[in-house]
């Protein structure tokens, strides 16, 4: 397991101190709106240690912490402003119509509607070892998960729809093979690009814009009333993967790295994205609706809110780079010396 993260802020802070220590009572805390709700570094660290601790959780940290009501409930608060962040940035969007049989058209409306630069295509022609090496930092904090938050969705549905995820999944799962498990073809990529594999092994390097892309999932996931969201979610991430993981394999190609553990993840991505991308879209989006068509709404939220915290992150990665310098944060040793 790994360790907890050094604090950012008063939240990160008052959550670590109380992970670092014995179950009990939850002080209170101010849980205060920043300006960025949807990127702020302490806010959502603070949401990524709770979050985590439905995962794997962190090494000295008391599993009991995990279903502590006063913990839920700070939780609960940061989560809100975390949500209001959202329906704030989305509120001048307005969904396209949408009902079973039109979900995969009313899908792909988001991402054609989606302005975000291309990070696949900056990669795929321009993008040095170093480059690819932050981004699969970055996408650590997900990939080395991959799969898991949208797998807490399962319980939550019924009939076809749970037929239709589990066929998705347990192609994320490698189909019983654990050297094929999508999270392991990551671990290897990044091993192959000289990086440290081990789970959470950056997290102390992931500026709050890229914690806020795997809460959104958890948010969704860990929550019966957003089930919607997180099949939108989960849909539009795999309409929108075969295209992108192309490029990403062909830009480590061109650099030289052409090794099967270098870009097997994003190989099986291109043929296992392309096959996902119907079921995900009409099978299950569009199955989740007939169920249950008030969920439209809920789907529909839960893609256009990928797109917007994805092209965030993008814009800051590349933002970054064009500037001459990382989109991680300084190591703790790398500030000292600062």
């Amino acid at each position: 397991m790994p360790h907890l993260p050094e604090p950012r802020g008063e939240l990160s802070s008052a959550v670590t101190d109380l992970l670092g220590a014995a179950p009990g009572p939850v002080p209170a805390i101010d849980v205060a709106a920043p300006a960025d709700p949807l990127g702020d570094d302490d806010l959502h660290l603070a949401l990524y240690v709770l979050y985590e601790l439905h995962y794997r959780g962190f090494d000295g940290v008391d599993e009991r912490w995990e279903w502590d009501p006063g913990l839920l409930g700070l939780r609960a608060r940061l989560e809100a402003v975390f949500e209001d962040g959202l329906r704030a940035a989305l509120s001048g969007w307005t969904p396209p119509p949408a009902d079973a049989t039109t979900m995969d058209l009313a899908l792909r409306a988001i991402d054609d509607a989606d302005d975000a630069p291309s990070l696949s295509r900056f990669l795929e022609t321009k993008g040095t070892l170093e480059h690819y090496r932050e981004f699969l930092v970055h996408r650590s904090a997900y990939q080395l998960k991959e799969a898991d938050p949208h797998s807490w969705a399962i319980p939550r549905l019924s009939g076809p729809p749970k037929a239709e995820l589990l066929e998705v999944q347990f192609d994320e799962y490698g189909g019983g093979d654990p050297a094929r498990v999508h999270a392991q073809l990551f671990a290897d990529a990044m091993v192959a690009l000289e990086l440290d594999a081990t789970y959470g092994a950056h997290l102390d390097r992931l500026p709050g814009v890229t914690l806020a892309t795997v809460n959104l999932m958890s948010l969704f996931g860990l929550h019966r009333r957003w089930r919607g969201a997180i099949v939108g979610h989960l849909a539009l991430f795999e309409m929108t993967s075969s295209i992108p993981n192309g490029r990403y394999a062909r830009g480590l190609r061109r650099l030289g790295r052409r090794s099967k553990a270098a870009t097997a993840f994003f190989d099986e991505h291109v043929t296992a994205d392309a096959i996902h991308e119907n079921v995900a879209a009409v099978d299950l989006a569009g199955g989740l609706v007939r169920r249950e068509p008030a969920l439209v709404g809920d789907v529909l939220l839960g893609a256009r809110a990928l797109a917007e915290l994805e092209g965030r992150w993008a814009r800051h990665l590349l933002g970054a780079w064009e500037a001459g310098h990382s989109s991680l944060r300084a190591s703790e040793a790398e500030a000292v010396a600062a």
